[in-house]
């Protein structure tokens, strides 16, 4: 019986079989000002898509539909936790878009130079992003949750000329003040300009010859061109921090044109999008995810995209639901974090609540647990609509694996990420490089670059090849284990240097958590290999239980059975500590390096880790706290 939808194994043929051909055709369902001379230049490891080509993204996302017809079209919905909401319609984010670009190039901002962003995920960053795109400039969107070390740093990388910042933000309630954090900041970098929007009572002095509000440099730019750039397809559009082994961040580059054809294919294909959507991803635009699908592939497409500041259970529980239905919700992109924090909340949070808008729901940023997936798709949706886990990285810029919902829904398997969609390239491989039978785990790589993977890292291409291409080499070493089913879809075990080795078997944390989930006291689990004389190693799990349930040797007794019975016994659990709160990334993403350093009782900044976003001092900080619960 064939399992995979034939639309979508038809276009995976036609790309395999000339995946120029294929990226071409996709290229073509946006503008250019100039045709490409060649698709695809390959000289290992750096490559160059559309080369010749012109165009600029942030023209293909607004200018475009403005001069098509669109301009009354709602393009942006900024809300806010405390209910504010304000609409732009492309019309008026090209008018936004252009007084930013205005602004900036009063600034002495020119094509090349970079500009860091420092804000909450607002109208007013996504103007800047814009504009930055627009001229030319090179945008470093910093997460507005990042302390001062971490956002001096990036700064730093970047070489950045002018800082836009807002001098707060707003959690659940809470006054989050960005302006000492940037003062913090800058006694550790230096830029030529801050810029900073003021909001509400309170506000701070700003320092002279440095600092300007928000309104006078927008008057500054008045004079000023705010004419787009044409951009060879090559040209950096925008930098992102990612960690990796080491405490310095790399700074992915993602190019105008490569990037804007694979995040837009992407969104037709995967996602399914199209201009009368209205798209809400829940993510911050700190993040890639944040990049590519609150603001960047929506806009291509010409879809409403809702960009929300603020904490999603806020006031309420229903806050999330009530969203939806006034918003005539179509799609939305979100986390398993954020799934499970409404799967604590319960259904009857959403109860009454009109959901006759919403088509389909996707999740990626770690493996949506089988019990979440079931209880969002299964008793909050009722099986009306999908739940579709997919895959892929800042680095990939866009969806890897994936089950295509735009082309054809193959069958949802719990658990797995989907199928490698046309026109990407993937192979499980030994650590040594070597072919792994199906079933059987492995690293997973991509074995040919696609047009949004980032073609190098910013000012270290020595550091790009040596973590990317030559850890296996001739192929991009993504640093997932996973293992590939016999319908081809593929399954994620956790981060390759996240694998426990139990006796010899290999078992992903993700495998095990996934496990302790199964039993309805568990709220969230973390788990981690500890080295054992005669096993090798053996799990150690960091439970955090659902109210109404107390820590006991009862209760681990219960959990240790749920593990045996969905893992067998091979899963050897060593100790279950039971704690309030995992340690996360900024993103939501789980430290387990964290857990490592408290086993081990060693420095969270020693354990080398290939995992995304995680600082050393947000590990250290989530460290000495996880020993505080446990000690205590």
């Amino acid at each position: 019986m064939e399992v995979i939808h034939p639309s979508v194994k038809r276009a995976r043929l036609d790309a395999a079989a000339d995946p120029d051909a294929y990226w071409a055709g996709q290229a073509e369902g946006l503008p250019w000002f100039r045709h490409w001379d060649r698709v695809f230049d390959w000289t290992p490891p750096t490559f160059r898509w559309f080369e010749g080509g012109l165009t600029n993204l942030a023209y293909n996302a607004v200018d475009h539909h403005v001069l098509h017809g669109r301009a009354g079209h709602a393009a942006l919905i900024g809300l806010h936790e405390s209910g504010e909401r304000r609409t732009f319609t492309y019309a008026q984010l090209l008018d936004e878009v252009k007084r930013v670009a205005r602004g900036l190039r009063g600034l002495g901002v020119r094509r090349g130079d970079r500009v860091a962003i420092y804000m909450p995920t607002m109208a007013e960053a996504i103007f800047a992003m814009l504009a930055c795109a627009r001229i030319g400039a090179i945008h470093i969107v910093i997460f507005a949750g990042f302390g001062g070390s971490a956002l001096a740093q990036r700064v730093r990388l970047a070489g950045a000329k002018v800082l836009l910042t807002a001098d707060r933000t707003q959690r659940k309630g809470k006054t989050i003040w960005l302006m000492p954090i940037v003062e913090k900041a800058l006694e550790q970098m230096q830029v030529e300009k801050v810029v900073v929007l003021r909001r509400g009572e309170g506000q701070p002095d700003l320092a002279a010859g440095r600092d300007i509000d928000w309104p006078d440099f927008l008057a500054g730019g008045e004079g000023q061109s705010d004419a787009y750039e044409q951009m060879e397809s090559n040209e950096p559009a925008y930098i992102l921090a990612t960690s990796g082994t080491t405490a310095s961040p790399k700074l992915a580059v993602h190019v105008h044109g490569g990037y804007s054809v694979g995040i837009h294919s992407a969104a037709r294909v995967v996602f399914g999008m199209k201009p009368d959507d209205v798209w809400w991803s829940t993510s911050d635009i700190g993040w890639v995810v944040g990049h590519s699908y609150i603001v960047y592939a929506p806009l291509l497409v010409g879809a409403t995209t809702i960009a929300y500041e603020g904490a999603i259970d806020y006031p309420s529980p229903n806050a999330f639901y009530r969203i939806v239905e006034r918003e005539r919700v179509s799609g939305i992109f979100t986390a398993p974090t954020a799934v499970r924090m409404l799967m604590a909340h319960g259904t009857q949070a959403a109860e009454g609540c009109d959901f006759s808008g919403l088509e389909r729901v996707f999740s990626a940023g770690e493996v949506l647990n089988p019990p979440a997936w079931e209880w969002m798709q299964k008793e909050l949706f009722q099986d009306r609509i999908p739940v579709i886990d997919h895959w892929w990285q800042t680095e990939t810029g866009g969806p890897v694996m994936a089950n295509p919902w735009g082309i054809g829904l193959s069958p949802i398997k719990p658990g797995a990420a989907g199928l490698p969609i046309p026109g990407c390239f993937c192979e499980v491989r030994t650590p040594e490089g070597e072919p792994v039978p199906d079933g059987e785990k492995g690293i997973l790589v991509l074995t040919r670059p696609f047009p949004s993977l980032t073609p190098t890292i910013w000012e270290d291409p020595d550091r790009y090849a040596s973590e990317y291409w030559s850890r296996i080499p001739g192929v991009y070493f993504t640093g997932d284990a996973v293992h590939r089913d016999e319908d081809g879809y593929i399954w994620f075990s956790g981060r390759a240097d996240e694998i426990i080795k139990i006796a010899g078997h290999r078992i992903g944390t993700m495998e095990v958590e996934t496990a302790f989930l199964r039993n309805p006291a568990v709220a969230e689990a973390g788990v981690t290999g500890r080295p054992d004389a005669l096993r090798g190693e053996v799990v150690s799990a960091f439970i955090v239980l659902r109210a109404g349930h107390l820590p006991s040797e009862e209760m681990k007794v219960q959990l240790l059975r749920t593990v045996r019975e969905e893992l067998g016994a091979l899963v050897v659990v060593g100790e279950i500590n039971f704690v309030h709160s995992l340690p996360k990334t900024r993103s939501g993403k789980i430290m387990r390096r964290v857990f490592k350093a408290v086993i081990l009782k060693m420095d969270p900044g020693d354990i080398s880790t290939i995992e995304d976003e995680g600082s050393v001092e947000d590990a250290r900080a989530a460290w000495q706290e996880m020993q505080g619960q446990i000690d205590g």
